[in-house]
């Protein structure tokens, strides 16, 4: 194996830099089984994508109320409903400004991904 293939994908999960904590599109995936949702429906591959953020932030140093921005990519707009429900368990009190991008197809055909920009060290 080349050294480039054994260091994996060309991006990093997250970034720090300028007080800030840019973490990548998180996709459905269930990286403990490498398991795609790909076939899941809606609401199981928003709860996994969200899943997927959480140990993005926890892997960088921050948590839920550290996030200020997030961008929600949706591959069908009639998901929006279900989006706002689980997003708002997810976040309870904390409310990131947001955007919302309708995509048409994503990647390996899953309905969601989810990247977001947090603060280093302490709350929003």
């Amino acid at each position: 194996m080349s050294a480039q293939e054994n260091r994996g994908p060309h991006y990093s999960p997250f970034m720090a830099g300028g007080g800030l904590i840019f973490i990548s599109g998180q996709l459905p995936l269930r990286p403990s089984r490498d398991t795609s949702l790909a076939d899941a429906p809606f609401g199981a591959q928003a709860a996994q994508a969200l899943e997927n953020l959480d140990k993005v932030l926890r892997d960088a140093g921050a948590d839920r109320a550290q996030v200020v921005k997030t961008t929600v990519y949706l591959s069908d707009i009639e998901d929006w409903g279900e989006l706002d429900e689980i997003y708002g368990r997810f976040f309870g009190d904390t409310r990131p400004a947001r955007s919302v991008v309708p995509t048409g197809p994503l990647h390996f055909g899953f309905r969601i991904e989810i990247e977001a920009i947090a603060l280093v060290g302490g709350e929003a």
